[in-house]
């Protein structure tokens, strides 16, 4: 057999449905916990970059050391669980787009699986209509619409 497939790895009806119900679970869990920004607040509020970063830390080891030198207009209750809150979000972040990516990763596998199993048949169907059997010429029209601008019998690559 000429077509070669990539990922074996297919999901069963059980572990769809373990996942779904794991995403279920994740998707309640966050609910309260999630922020819908606009486009303008983003912008406002921005991502700390790696230098503010450092600021955080060096303010937050003083109050963790000489607590005597920190600001008492500053709610260090909050700001604590703030740092606490953020480092969080970062590691389970990390972990999800290693999930998302790994996910993106085996997609991309069953696509180009799929598609080279589609190109295969196209190449099979324009072979039986070139044979004159029964039922293929349309097949092959239907599908050629997709190869427009391609020289005439050629078959993509994927």
């Amino acid at each position: 057999m000429p077509f070669t497939n990539l990922d074996h790895r297919h999901f069963s009806v059980a572990e769809k449905t373990t996942i779904n119900n794991a995403i279920d679970q994740l998707e309640t869990a966050l609910a309260t916990k999630l922020a819908n920004l606009t486009a303008e607040e983003r912008q406002r509020y921005g991502s700390v970059n790696e230098q503010n970063k450092l600021v955080i830390n060096k303010v937050k080891d003083f109050y963790d050391n000489q607590p005597t030198l920190s600001s008492p207009d500053i709610n260090w209750t909050e700001f604590n669980d703030d740092f606490d809150s953020r480092a969080y979000l970062q590691n389970t972040i990390q972990r999800m787009q290693a999930l998302l990516t790994g996910m993106e990763n085996a997609k991309i596998l069953h696509d180009y699986d799929n598609y080279t199993a589609a190109l295969t048949d196209y190449d099979y169907s324009k072979y039986k209509a070139s044979t004159q059997a029964n039922g293929y010429q349309p097949k092959v029209e239907e599908l050629g619409q997709f190869f427009t601008g391609r020289p005439a019998g050629s078959t993509p690559t994927p």
